[in-house]
């Protein structure tokens, strides 16, 4: 029985049994043996598979994974955000490999992937899906083309597919201290009350890893799934803005509807409504920022400014103008909304924002 056999079977297995108190131990045993075997299924098969080269080197400042069954409108969006034409046409399946483009904006260069489109069981291997799913883990941010006249049936199935791969939309990584020790049993512990699992449950889940002494913390309210995601070590939590196309076709009302769901924008690409809103939200959604430098006695230069992540400190701001200035550094001004007043004496440890001006002093 191979593995594609094994998963589906559990899967009927999980869709027959009834969801309660006594089956909650089975449910947790089935999920953690799903999810082992679909981390099999992504490992590379051990034969060298020759084949036409799909993955892109990463370049620029973020990388945007554009995902989407055929025929959404993905290569419109690419060729009418950047300078790259992507071929397109009425018929699914115009693209058949990875192409990617660069948005240019703020001064960032933003690398948009137009991948081939997902075709429902593409976590299984159908179509290239397999590898347009290893495309998108390693993105910044995941861009999902929605038809606006398809309901949610689109987002429901794709969501699906990631999910099955260990990629975790719009979802924060669980709060659960977990590590295998080399004997001494299972150390279980949680700093809240758990109402979703309980000992039993993790030690059944862990003995299906044929992990018999680890040390697990639960930091929050988690779920078996939650604590498989911990185990496995392989998921990916990525932000995920659903961009649904073809608005023009569809009445007004459904248009508010749409854009009123959390993480949504409406777009039309034929007739380039709501682009420009689109950019911004994409900004927004990678966390990044722009930091001008400045030399004494010099006005700042506003043209080339340094593209960073949120949160970002002087640190790294140094580490990006030069690898040895952060040894050298003896304190730096800062102009901008980050400081109390202008300017502003920080240390290497100051926390800059979007916009912030910066003049760093040697020793």
């Amino acid at each position: 029985m191979g593995i594609l056999e094994k998963i589906s079977e559990i899967e009927k297995e999980i869709s027959r049994t009834q969801k309660n108190k006594a089956t909650e131990y089975h449910l947790g045993l089935l999920k953690a043996k799903l999810a082992k075997y679909r981390s099999q299924l992504l490992e590379p098969s051990k034969k060298g598979d020759k084949g036409e080269g799909f993955d892109v080197l990463k370049s620029g400042d973020a990388r945007v994974a554009l995902i989407g069954f055929p025929s959404v409108g993905k290569s419109t969006l690419l060729s009418t955000l950047t300078k790259t034409e992507s071929e397109t046409a009425a018929y699914e399946f115009t693209t058949l490999t990875c192409i990617p483009g660069v948005i240019d904006y703020n001064g960032a260069n933003i690398q948009l992937l137009d991948l081939p489109g997902i075709i429902e069981g593409a976590a299984q291997g159908k179509g290239r899906g397999r590898q347009v799913i290893a495309v998108a883990r390693t993105a910044d941010l995941v861009l999902m083309m929605l038809d606006a006249t398809k309901q949610d049936i689109q987002r429901q199935l794709l969501e699906k597919e990631l999910e099955s791969v260990g990629i975790r939309l719009n979802k924060q990584k669980p709060n659960i201290y977990f590590k295998i020790k080399k004997g001494g049993g299972l150390s279980f512990n949680s700093t809240c009350n758990l109402t979703r699992i309980d000992e039993k449950l993790v030690q059944m889940i862990l003995h299906e890893y044929k992990i018999f002494n680890a040390e697990v913390l639960f930091r929050e309210d988690c779920t078996a799934d939650e604590l498989i995601d911990v185990i496995c070590a392989n998921r990916v939590y990525l932000p995920c803005l659903y961009v649904y196309n073809k608005i023009d076709q569809i009445s007004i009302e459904e248009v508010d509807r749409i854009a009123r769901q959390p993480h949504s924008v409406v777009v039309s690409c034929n007739m380039k409504l709501n682009l420009d809103y689109l950019l911004e939200t994409l900004w927004e959604y990678l966390a990044l920022i722009r930091v001008y430098t400045k030399k004494p006695g010099q006005p700042p230069d506003f043209s080339d400014g340094l593209i960073l992540r949120r949160g970002a400190s002087v640190e790294h701001v140094c580490h990006v103008i030069h690898r040895n200035l952060a040894e050298a550094f003896k304190y730096a001004l800062v102009w901008g909304t980050s400081t109390k007043y202008s300017p502003q004496r920080v240390g290497i440890s100051h926390i800059m924002q979007d916009e912030d001006v910066i003049q760093v002093v040697k020793k």
